[in-house]
């Protein structure tokens, strides 16, 4: 099971703020739009989103398909795959990707300690 490369999507309050904060840990911006109130950085094989009035609390995601750059995968475990196996397991979909579709879908487990965790597929 390939659950695909890992990023931190932060809540953030102010996010001309927050980009200053971490662009002086060594963070730097790798995609997004500040206009629209996210942005992705990177530093190292870290990466955080930033996303301000977007949602209420952090949220952990993995994108299958996706290597650390955010480029495409030659093979990758599909995220309704994934959510079948998951669901075999016994944890519970909060918002479930369509079992019936094809390409880019989402799904939304928590965690026990009610963290989010977002498997978002963009491919």
């Amino acid at each position: 099971m390939q659950l695909g490369a890992f990023s931190l999507s932060l809540a953030v309050k102010d996010i001309h703020a927050s980009k200053a904060f971490y662009e002086r840990l060594g963070f730097a911006v790798f995609g997004g739009n500040i206009e629209q109130n996210w942005l992705i950085l990177k530093h190292e094989s870290v990466v955080i989103g930033l996303f301000q009035g977007m949602f209420e609390q952090n949220i952990l995601t993995f994108n299958p398909g996706w290597d650390a750059n955010a480029q495409p995968l030659a093979s990758f475990t599909d995220v309704r795959e994934l959510q079948r196996h998951l669901k075999a397991q016994g944890l519970e979909i909060t918002a479930e990707a369509d079992e019936q579709s094809n390409g880019p879908a989402s799904f939304v487990i928590n965690d026990p300690d009610g963290n989010t965790i977002l498997v978002d597929q963009h491919v």
